[in-house]
């Protein structure tokens, strides 16, 4: 198609969009007009566009290729449970500004690890993470942290794919119809799985009225001269695991972006926003091991492993390698920070609400120091100017 001829067909339909009134026109209506004008917009940013929530916009397709399925407190972990038998899956995370897709196999845990596997020094941790745990998923292809709390409505999707293969998904998505996690079935095998577990899940109440909620404003910093930035400082220093910074920030009421402000001296080195990219593509010119954490409030999902095709492609900067794909819209990345904790190097990239989008480790052996090839390769990394901060 000529590029005058996409140009009108782009304009037809923001026009047709504009005109057409949400009461005199259905939202499945204005998304069709919204597809025919830019059939790559992702169903996430069109649900922005038609002023909709993402879950709203799946909602249409009740009926036809969607499927509604049950809602509960203990529902969403018994549907990821069962989804442990469903074989060779795609598991997709995303925030507003990336994405992790992982094709694998995901792990079940054994009876005893259920038990006794999670950190059993801390038996509060341990009882919140036994809650959100669906059998597995610790470790392994598919590698995810739950917060079950935060999830509210489930559906399946039964569709044609863009290559004619028809496409089995299971989404779920928060009160506010916010996507939190994806399993796409990427084998045969898993396809009577898939039907009995809709069968078993079906809501009885096929309707699209989800009554999504408004996401709350996001909670004002404390000002950095309420915090005791001398004991934070001394706290940071003492952390033993970087599994302990969560509640340091709690125990201080400092955002995450903030706590990259107030560290100790030498903890922390602000790098610019597209210094991500330099991580990547030395990442896999070096081979190295890295582990990537991308996540939301309801999930967080990991790969560990190298990576090896990296590119950049209409807005996104991308890992396009074939059992995984990182998305990342880096031009909406306000800040970067190399930080040292507990003897570890990581890498945490934020958007301009301060939030965090991705994080990255060196993948290192239990008991062994990290890999001094990371260490390297992040102290080399673009920085964003004399003050570390």
């Amino acid at each position: 198609m000529k590029a005058h001829h996409r140009f009108a067909l782009a304009l037809t339909g923001a026009l047709l969009l504009n005109y057409l009134p949400a009461s005199a026109a259905s939202l499945s209506e204005r998304y069709d007009a919204l597809r025919t004008s830019q059939p790559r917009l992702q169903a996430r940013d069109a649900a922005k566009t038609l002023n909709v929530s993402e879950a709203d916009l799946l909602a249409i397709g009740i009926g036809k290729t969607v499927t509604r399925l049950q809602e509960g407190e203990n529902v969403p972990r018994e549907i990821m449970r069962r989804a442990l038998d469903l074989g060779t899956v795609m598991a997709l995370t995303r925030n507003e500004n990336g994405v992790l897709e992982r094709t694998g196999v995901a792990t079940r845990l054994k009876p005893q690890e259920e038990i006794t596997g999670l950190d059993a020094d801390k038996e509060k941790e341990r009882e919140a993470r036994m809650r959100n745990i669906a059998g597995g998923y610790l470790g392994g292809e598919i590698d995810m942290r739950f917060t079950f709390k935060n999830w509210k409505y489930a559906f399946a999707v039964v569709q044609p794919g863009k290559d004619g293969v028809v496409s089995r998904s299971l989404q779920f998505f928060d009160a506010h119809g916010d996507a939190v996690h994806k399993v796409y079935v990427k084998s045969e095998a898993g396809v009577p799985v898939f039907d009995k577990l809709v069968a078993d899940f079906r809501n009885p109440v096929q309707s699209a009225d989800l009554k999504v909620t408004a996401a709350p404003v996001k909670t004002a910093e404390k000002p950095d001269s309420a915090i005791d930035v001398k004991e934070f400082q001394m706290a940071w220093n003492e952390l033993t695991d970087v599994h302990q910074f969560n509640r340091l920030l709690g125990e201080f009421g400092v955002s995450r972006e903030q706590a990259m402000r107030l560290a100790p001296a030498s903890s922390v080195q602000r790098v610019t926003p597209l210094a991500v990219r330099q991580l990547l593509e030395e990442s896999a010119k070096q081979k190295l091991e890295i582990m990537a954490f991308l996540g939301n409030e309801a999930a967080i999902q990991i790969y560990s492993g190298k990576v090896s095709k990296v590119q950049e492609a209409a807005g996104w900067f991308n890992v396009l390698d074939p059992e995984f794909n990182l998305h990342l819209r880096d031009n909406a990345f306000n800040s970067g920070y190399v930080i040292k904790r507990a003897g570890v190097t990581s890498v945490e990239f934020f958007d301009k609400n301060g939030e965090l989008v991705v994080s990255f480790f060196g993948v290192r052996e239990r008991n062994k120091p990290q890999p001094q090839s990371w260490v390297d390769m992040t102290a080399a990394l673009p920085k964003a100017g004399a003050d570390r901060r």
